[in-house]
């Protein structure tokens, strides 16, 4: 009887990938692969899982840590020869478009924003800010480059020069990245393809950015059988997570905390969200 009940029913792990892409060892809210590595691992130690689902929602963020974690999933879905799908919900651009080439197929709401292969370096100047508090910021270095691009002081052409040229190699492993993942599918005629521009819905699938329009409920049910169903894969937090947590809610904010807020809204309204 329970044979019977249990012969169709699937159960396929999610790995929710929801935010900025941060840098790694963070405590903060975000993705980064110290945050993910165990929930990862636990998604692919489902032994009868018929494949393995990434819900997307990210406009981006630390290069590194997109390729960490990328390669972490696609690697553990080479070892266990298993299908990995990846679905998008607002947004997957820049490092999230990133994860999403993690993926063997990609599936986006009609509405969803797709793209934006490119590098971008957010940042602040402080030095008027300093002038008119009557502040003297006092730096003392054994190598010229030390205090490269220091907020504080006027910037430099050579330290922009410099920046550019980092931005360019990350570009082009970025793309590599990209051509391999989406091989023939990608239309690599469209020359604004990896110039940073983002596209939504039938114009992704178009230029082969996307497979098809599908959410990710009625899409593992399609292929793997109406009694599918979806299992999102989560962590239990540490003693320091919990804690840090509990201090994030007191109101007890500092600059950092502040700036750090306002870099991770200038990330989402790139994309009008």
């Amino acid at each position: 009887m329970f044979g019977k009940i249990f012969k169709n029913y699937k159960e396929v792990p999610v790995i929710k990938l929801s935010g900025v892409i941060g840098q790694g060892g963070s405590l903060r809210s975000g993705l980064n692969m110290s945050n993910l590595d165990k929930i990862i691992e636990k998604a692919f130690s489902f032994k009868k899982a018929p494949a393995i689902a990434l819900l997307i929602n990210s406009p981006g963020g630390s290069p590194t840590q997109s390729s960490l974690i990328a390669s972490k999933i696609r690697s553990l879905a080479i070892k266990n020869k298993i299908k990995v799908y990846a679905f998008v919900e607002d947004v997957a651009a820049s490092g999230g478009y990133w994860l999403a080439c993690a993926a063997d197929e990609i599936y986006i709401d009609e509405n969803s924003i797709v793209g934006s292969i490119g590098v971008i370096s957010p940042g602040f100047g402080f030095v008027q800010m300093l002038k008119k508090l009557g502040i003297e910021r006092r730096v003392y270095t054994s190598g010229k480059s030390k205090s490269f691009l220091d907020p504080f002081k006027a910037i430099k052409q050579e330290d922009i020069k410099r920046l550019k040229g980092i931005q360019e190699q990350i570009h082009k492993n970025f793309i590599k990245y990209v051509k391999k993942s989406r091989g023939n599918k990608i239309k690599l005629k469209d020359k604004n393809i990896f110039n940073g521009l983002f596209w939504i819905g039938d114009q992704a699938i178009k230029l082969g950015l996307a497979d098809s329009i599908g959410h990710i409920e009625s899409t593992m049910k399609k292929k793997y059988g109406s009694k599918t169903k979806i299992r999102f894969i989560e962590q239990k937090k540490s003693f320091i997570q919990k804690r840090f947590s509990s201090l994030a809610n007191t109101k007890l904010i500092d600059s950092s905390e502040i700036i750090y807020a306002l870099e991770e809204k200038a990330y989402w309204s790139r994309f009008g969200l």
